[in-house]
């Protein structure tokens, strides 16, 4: 019988052995101007709403979700029907919160997706259709209506106890179930001489080329570097009041952007995403494991025959415990070393993904990781 097992998945051991960073020197990345700047003023805007979902094969939510039940009440209510909503059983329906990004430029009659996910105790949205459901902004002006089949990307069903599930089942899209209803107004000066490019990543060395970029095309001084998120743009004369045309003429340009060193971390699945850019310090690092496994075998102890008045049988445990740890492995990564390098060594190691995580947290704290650490 175990009793106890304790086990320690990672043990780390880093040293910085000397020596600056390593200067990044990865290659740059030529991409179109569009992809990395857009223009000020023109914002998506986020939208939400309140719906329900029906023809769910008995997957909805229950009786305790008592607003769903209600709000189908109001709705059958408006048709002239009149039900107490705690006479309702509403297992073929769910109620979700709907949400949409309403792109800038927008206009009425556009469609756009939308995402459905339940807010109460619905085990499914699988085959289910999303009633007209308006979805509205911050101000509270409703942007777009939605209605349609979803689409989960998956399945689920079962019988008997039994039960098989592939990906989430109660969020689902509607692919271009949003229809458009009302405009953005937008804050972009049309006629203004000069106009203003964001950057989606703010970098001083990225925007400085941006705006080389804009100059070898329109000629010198007609770009300038604001900041490390901003690049404003002096629009020639012939372009006043044609936006649309300069815009067509800039968004194309090739800029050869600098990559950023940065590392993406997610815990909860144990991912670890590592950029073309990461350099190490020359480092050292060691990795192994150790488990304590503590078991418990019950002997029976019997008396013997003739044994004095009141011997009784008795349960004796009878405990062992087994310690392990494999050989830890040193591996030596030079100043400088690559992205190839670090897997190669990690992999070498025999690291999991949460080894490497823990690897990672430890190299930046010992000063031998020149990247950025982002944990999502």
């Amino acid at each position: 019988m175990m009793r106890l097992l304790s086990t320690c998945s990672c043990l780390v051991f880093v040293t910085a052995l000397g020596g600056a960073l390593a200067a990044p020197a990865g290659a740059d990345t030529t991409v179109r101007l569009r992809d990395v700047a857009s223009l000020q003023g023109a914002a998506p805007v986020p939208l939400i709403g309140y719906g329900l979902v029906v023809g769910l094969n008995k997957s909805g939510d229950r009786r305790q979700t008592v607003f769903s039940a209600q709000t189908l009440a109001n709705m059958l209510e408006r048709f002239g029907v009149l039900v107490p909503g705690e006479d309702i059983k509403i297992e073929n329906v769910a109620a979700v919160l709907v949400t949409a990004e309403l792109p800038a430029f927008s206009r009425r009659g556009s469609r756009l997706d939308v995402t459905a996910s339940s807010i109460g105790d619905a085990r499914s949205l699988q085959g289910g259709t999303l009633l007209p459901t308006p979805l509205r902004g911050t101000d509270g002006t409703i942007y777009v209506l939605a209605q349609g089949p979803l689409s989960l990307g998956g399945f689920g069903g079962g019988k008997g106890g039994n039960s098989v599930q592939v990906n989430h089942l109660t969020v689902g899209r509607v692919p271009a179930g949003g229809i458009i209803q009302a405009e953005l107004a937008s804050t972009v000066p049309v006629a203004a001489p000069n106009i203003l490019l964001t950057l989606s990543t703010p970098d001083f060395t990225n925007a400085t080329r941006v705006a080389d970029a804009i100059n070898l095309e329109m000629g010198p001084g007609a770009a300038q570097a604001l900041d490390a998120a901003s690049v404003q743009v002096s629009v020639p004369a012939n372009y006043r009041g044609a936006l649309p045309n300069l815009m067509a003429r800039i968004e194309p340009l090739p800029v050869s952007m600098g990559g950023q060193a940065r590392i993406v971390i997610n815990e909860r699945t144990g991912t670890v995403v590592v950029g073309n850019e990461v350099r190490l310090g020359r480092t050292a690092v060691a990795h192994g494991n150790l488990s304590v496994r503590i078991s418990t075998k019950y002997n029976v102890s019997q008396p013997n025959p003739f044994s004095p008045p009141g011997a009784e049988t008795v349960v004796v445990p009878d405990e062992k415990v087994d310690v392990s740890e494999t050989d830890a492995k040193l591996i030596t990564l030079e100043e400088g070393a690559t992205l190839d390098a670090v897997v190669r060594a990690l992999n070498a190691l025999g690291a999991t993904p949460r080894d490497v995580i823990a690897i990672l947290q430890a190299m930046k704290a010992a000063g031998a990781l020149a990247a950025e650490l982002v944990i999502i």
